[in-house]
Order: structure tokens, then C-alpha cells, then sequence
């Protein structure tokens, strides 16, 4: 009858004389007397109601029932097999692991490149990186920690401010030598990224902005809708590489493309936006990855901050 499995000793038994060939071998192999093998095939037999092993030949052979049940056997001893060390794997590797979760932009070009530093400093931990395309990075299960712009008013887990963000037109150098001054964004593409969050500077924020600190006029509409759009920040960063037109740059994230020269100022004004960039633990702790991970984040980010220069007077929103 369908749900009433034999015992998995009997099941084990006859998998082995089956995948051995050989009565004694599989008592061998389970540590048990060949009478006690034998005695359990027949458990087994009289169990399914079936006759599994031919016993008029020498040595005994599993019939074509028992070879079909042998076979499913060994496959489903297998899969157990794979999910035990599947599990245990898991467990030794949760017990030295993190999970953050990010933005593609924010895992791309903030976390990665600070990671090295991170591992030479914690050798037995490991960093596992969930990236989102929209929205903000939740806690949600298997999830840690949490790498997300905004107010910092969230109320699902513990809440740091990791830094403040500046933000400005960058591009190629290339396409900054075109010009003797500022580029001048109303004859070159500007380079947007479609994205559900309110907090996010856009196009049309940044020249509000800048033009109201400045005390200028409003920017033209079309300034600030037109050229191309991506679906996030790497993709925009990517075309500003390649000179096809001029990024938002954010400091935290393309800071190291300025640093190397690969992108430069547009020669336009920085903004400061009242949004930051905050790290979000469970309110639970406890983990130790999770917590060494993070206080070497915040502690890592008020060095940083001691130590920066350049980028300096933004226009503050």
C-alpha cells in the first residue's frame, strides 16, 4: 500500500547485495553476518509481498522486480546522501558567512572593492552579495544586512548611517576635452536611470537644485528629460565610460573611476542630498559574521571619512 515504506535497514541491505553481487560482500559492508543479511532480505520480501532475489543461482541474483527496486533504491539513498551533505555544507558555511543584501550600482562599485580588505582582516569569514533591481534592499529572510540610500527612518531592523552622499555631473575625459568650461548639458546626452525610488537624485532634482543654491534660473525642461535611460546605475556608469554622455555622478559609488581618471567632473556644481546611505541589521544580532561584517563597515567609514579630501563645498540640498 502506497505510504507504508519497509524499514530503510531492510531497504539498505538488499541496495547492497544488489550494487555488491554478493551476500557476503554486503554483510562485510554493513558490519553484519551473513545470516542477519539474509534474514532482513527476507523481512524485506515478505514486507512488499514480492520474491526479490533469485536464490536457484549461485550467487544469488535480485530478480527484475528487485532489480527495479534496487535501482530506485540506490537513487534515492543518492539524493539523501546529497541533501545530508548538502545541509551540512550549508550549516558550516552559515556559521562563517554573511549575507548583504544591495544595489547592483552600490555592490558593483562600493562593496566589491572593499572586500579585499575585509578578508585579509577576517580570513575565516565569507561575504555573500543579494542584489536588487528595484527598490530598496530588504531584510528579508536569509538576509543579514542591508546597504540602503534614503531617510533612514525604517523601523525593521537597527539602523546605522554609514556616510552622506555628493553628487555631480562626470563623464570621459574625452568628451570633457570637447569643451573649454563646464560641458554644457544642454548639447550633449545626459544619461538618467529609471528607478521607483523618491529619494533618488534624478536629472530634474539636480538642476533644481543647483540652479536654486546658485541663484540662477530655472533649468530648461528639456535639459533635464532628455538623452538615454537605464535600468540601473551600472548601466549608466558603463555609458558614461564610453563617452556616449554625461552621469550623475555619486561619490560613494563612482569616487574610485575619479580617482583613476576614467571619469572627471563635468565642471558643474556638487549637490549634497538630504538622503544617506545607511547600513540595516536585524535587530537580533547575535550572528557573529553579520556582526563583525558590520562594525567593520561603520569603523571603516569613519576612517574614511577622516581621511578624505577633494570633493569639497558641495551646494547642500
Amino acid at each position: 500500500m502506497k505510504g507504508s515504506l519497509p524499514p530503510l535497514r531492510l531497504l539498505s541491505a538488499f541496495a547492497a547485495i544488489a550494487r555488491s553481487g554478493s551476500i557476503q560482500v554486503a554483510a562485510a559492508e554493513l558490519n553484519v553476518t551473513q545470516p542477519a543479511i539474509s534474514q532482513a532480505v527476507k523481512q524485506l520480501e515478505e514486507h512488499i509481498g514480492v520474491r526479490l532475489l533469485d536464490r536457484s543461482r549461485r550467487p544469488a541474483r535480485p530478480t527484475a522486480a528487485g532489480q527495479t527496486l534496487a535501482s530506485a533504491i540506490s537513487e534515492g539513498l543518492g539524493r539523501i546522501e546529497d541533501a545530508v551533505d548538502y545541509v551540512r555544507r550549508a550549516e558550516l558555511q552559515g556559521a562563517h558567512a554573511v549575507t548583504v543584501a544591495c544595489s547592483v550600482g552600490v555592490a558593483t562599485y562600493w562593496l566589491m572593492s572593499r572586500l579585499a580588505a575585509f578578508y585579509q582582516a577576517n580570513p575565516d569569514l565569507t561575504v555573500n552579495v543579494i542584489t536588487t533591481q528595484q527598490g530598496a534592499p530588504e531584510l528579508s529572510e536569509g538576509i543579514d544586512l542591508a546597504v540602503r540610500y534614503g531617510h533612514g527612518r525604517w523601523s525593521d531592523g537597527i539602523v546605522t548611517k554609514l556616510f552622506e552622499e555628493e553628487v555631480e555631473p562626470q563623464c570621459a575625459p574625452a568628451l570633457r576635452a570637447r569643451f573649454e568650461g563646464p560641458v554644457p548639458l544642454d548639447d550633449v546626452s545626459l544619461l538618467h536611470v529609471r528607478t521607483p525610488e523618491v529619494s533618488w537624485m534624478g536629472w530634474g532634482d539636480y538642476l533644481r537644485r543647483a540652479a536654486s543654491k546658485a541663484g540662477g534660473p530655472p533649468p530648461q525642461t528639456a535639459a533635464s528629460g532628455r538623452g538615454q535611460t537605464f535600468t540601473n546605475y551600472v548601466q549608466a556608469t558603463q555609458a558614461a565610460l564610453e563617452g556616449h554622455g554625461v552621469m550623475l555622478g555619486w561619490h560613494s559609488i563612482t569616487g574610485a573611476l575619479v580617482n583613476s581618471g576614467q571619469l572627471v567632473s563635468a565642471g558643474h556644481p556638487k549637490v549634497r542630498p538630504s538622503d544617506a546611505f545607511f547600513l540595516v541589521s536585524r535587530a537580533k544580532r547575535g550572528a557573529r559574521p553579520a556582526e563583525v561584517f558590520a562594525d567593520w563597515l561603520i569603523s571603516s567609514h569613519g576612517q574614511e571619512r577622516r581621511m578624505k579630501k577633494g570633493f569639497a563645498d558641495p551646494v547642500d540640498d
